[in-house]
């Protein structure tokens, strides 16, 4: 066979990572979410000391989930990226008529109060074998009728009743009623509606960041108008300053994006997963009461709208900094290429006066260069004469070779001029 990928049977099995637990009713479950840094091992350490006090094997250290029987009470351990969650459950001798005692009552005591993390998520769940038993004064009794949450679920295999609210012990409660449901069926259910809680309550960590963000957006907003008015009328003089402010403004909300951003990107990502719990549950309505799904939509879906509408807005004004930035920078660009072109200008027009300028000199230049040649022509001329080897005058010899030293300095100022503009040229 090939050569497998190292990773090959690792992401084959994750989808059997975290199976459903297979459930029978009647029960009695309590289920706890606690935010933890990443990678914090201080979790693992307390569990293993659960683990150990009662003489159980512990799990390898990259596992992310544990499902165990502490002896009649049983523990699901899951660690997430940013939370982990304990679910403890016992089964009852018969269907419940109250949420006491409390599965988590047959924790340790002070085991479970040094578990490290921030604790967010509280769930009791009672799960009834029937309705016979009971279970309308259970649901009437134990939750708040003002709030009451209800639905048929799971193909009309189940009911679920909840309040959405956090009463005398810092829990929230649930009741599930389902005379025929299959353990593992069950299971699926229970899960489902522990995730609904979960997820909920970890997508509503970006609502207070929405709220602060919002204040600093609009003082940002109004900044960014003030600068964008001062450019229309501003002098040139002005822009360096302006230009200036336009940075820090956008170092302000870039830093804000930046802390933000992720944590809007989980809320809307948890936010889904949401969703997609409550229709995994295929809720059918009871008479007089709002599904599951009714109330998310309308008690969660505005807070998700608000951290939704906070990341596009700093996203939009993160982008209207830039236009406003590039315009001012387009703007200065021009100044700058007026600036250079009159600067040219005036360099050509000087060197169009350094060049007459030069011509007059090398009129000179030739001049001075033939008066001197003549007098070294009128010194060998009246040498010679002297001497006898030239049968003219000396003043007739210079005569005529001024004309020649003249035409001779001219070509050789000429030449040499062509010579420079070639080596110009060539460099160019």
């Amino acid at each position: 066979m090939p050569r497998p990928h190292p990773l090959r049977e690792r992401l084959h099995n994750e989808v059997h990572a975290r199976p459903y637990e297979r459930l029978q009713a009647p029960l009695a479950l309590s289920h706890l979410a606690l935010l933890t840094p990443p990678g914090e091992r201080d979790s693992r350490e307390h569990l293993h000391a659960l683990l150990r006090s009662r003489h159980l094997p512990l799990p390898a250290s990259d596992a992310g989930h544990l499902s165990v029987d502490l002896g009649g009470l049983w523990l699901r351990w899951e660690q997430h990226t940013e939370f982990q969650t304990y679910t403890f459950w016992r089964q009852l001798p018969q269907d419940p008529t109250s949420f006491e005692p409390a599965a988590v009552s047959e924790v340790p005591q002070d085991w479970l109060a040094q578990v490290p993390g921030q604790w967010l998520v509280g769930l009791h769940v009672l799960v009834a074998a029937s309705r016979e038993d009971g279970s309308d004064p259970l649901v009437r009794g134990a939750l708040d009728e003002t709030s009451l949450v209800g639905a048929i679920v799971m193909d009309g295999q189940a009911e679920v009743y909840t309040d959405f609210r956090l009463h005398g012990d810092g829990f929230g409660r649930v009741v599930v009623v389902a005379p025929s449901m299959q353990p593992r069926r069950l299971g699926r259910t229970v899960q489902r509606l522990l995730e609904v809680e979960t997820y909920r309550m970890m997508a509503l960590l970006g609502l207070p960041v929405a709220r602060e963000v919002t204040a600093t957006l609009a003082d940002a907003e109004r900044d960014l108008a003030h600068i964008a008015g001062q450019i229309r009328s501003a002098e040139q003089d002005r822009e360096p300053e302006l230009l200036r402010q336009l940075t820090q403004l956008a170092g302000r909300v870039e830093s804000l994006y930046a802390s933000t951003h992720a944590r809007f990107s989980a809320s809307a990502a948890y936010f889904e997963l949401v969703q997609r719990r409550i229709e995994e549950l295929h809720e059918h309505r009871l008479a007089g009461l709002q599904t599951i799904g009714e109330f998310m939509d309308r008690r969660l879906g505005p807070a998700m709208q608000t951290c939704a509408w906070a990341a596009r807005r700093q996203q939009q004004l993160s982008e209207r900094i830039s236009r406003t930035s590039n315009l001012l920078r387009t703007r200065v660009e021009i100044e700058q290429q007026q600036s250079s072109k009159e600067l040219l200008d005036a360099m050509n027009r000087r060197q169009a006066v350094q060049l007459r300028l030069q011509s007059a000199v090398e009129g000179l230049s030739v001049a001075a260069i033939t008066y001197y040649g003549a007098g070294l022509v009128g010194y060998l001329a009246k040498g010679g004469k002297e001497a006898g080897w030239l049968p003219l005058s000396p003043e007739l010899v210079v005569a005529a070779a001024i004309p020649v030293i003249a035409l001779a300095v001219w070509s050789g100022l000429r030449k040499l001029h062509r010579m420079a503009h070639g080596v110009a040229d060539a460099r160019h």
